[in-house]
């Protein structure tokens, strides 16, 4: 059986993650718009995975004899500006996931939960991955330019 702190404590990195669904759905519409098809894929892709990771952790709750819950999501932004500006923003926000998730792996601590901390140890790799990524394609955009950004909207396709 899983604690009320960390029951509730997990419902709220759930939350985040469809939130954070939410965002980068937002932002793969916006680079489309603009018309960087091979972002607002790499995006659109960005936001299945974090949705993923909210069902995955409402099942470990589930199967923990919790429950699982998603609280109001609040609106995402709607603009970013440049290309560059727009990954930068990605990297920030898995910076701020990071935290989130570490924290949370605090709790799962702090409430002597093992299972939990195991499970969470997943997420925390994925998260240092997502990081490396987003910053990896940042650098590339500042290398390549605004004429490279046609080169790397192709890679950023190929996902």
């Amino acid at each position: 059986m899983i604690t009320e702190n960390l029951q509730k404590a997990i419902n709220d990195q759930i939350t985040a993650e469809l939130w954070s669904s939410n965002l980068y759905l937002q932002m793969s519409f916006y680079m489309e718009k603009e018309g960087w098809s091979g972002a607002a894929h790499w995006l659109a892709k960005q936001a299945e995975e974090e949705r993923e990771h909210a069902t995955d952790m409402a099942a470990y709750l589930i199967k923990r004899g919790g429950t699982a819950k998603v609280s109001m999501i609040d609106v995402v932004p709607d603009g970013w500006g440049t290309y560059l500006e727009v990954f930068e923003h990605v990297y920030k926000h898995e910076c701020h996931v990071s935290e989130l998730i570490n924290s949370l792996v605090d709790v799962a601590s702090a409430e002597k939960d093992k299972a939990t901390q195991d499970f969470l140890w997943g997420y925390v790799r994925e998260q240092v991955e997502e990081e490396a990524t987003a910053s990896g394609i940042v650098e590339k955009l500042r290398k390549a330019g605004e004429a490279g950004q046609f080169y790397i909207d192709g890679e950023l396709a190929r996902r």
